[in-house]
């Protein structure tokens, strides 16, 4: 499992895969997750616009990430 610390109080989705480097572009984002390979708190979600909060955890391809916040 692994923390990623984000500076804002919320995260949408894609925007956290790009930030975690997990993918390298938006559009890699939009295809992992309109795929349904992408789980947020145990459920699968298809919408790029999923806002994280501090807690959340986000799974890709078998890796777990939780997302915190900085401050």
């Amino acid at each position: 499992m692994k923390e990623i610390a984000i500076h804002t109080d919320a995260i949408e989705l894609d925007q956290f895969l790009k930030w975690a480097r997990i993918v390298s572009t938006g559009g890699e984002a939009k295809r992992l997750i309109q795929g349904g390979l992408v789980k947020v708190n145990g459920q699968v979600v298809t919408a790029r616009s999923r806002r994280l909060e501090p807690g959340a955890m986000v799974e890709v391809a078998g890796e777990t990430y939780v997302v915190r916040s900085e401050s």
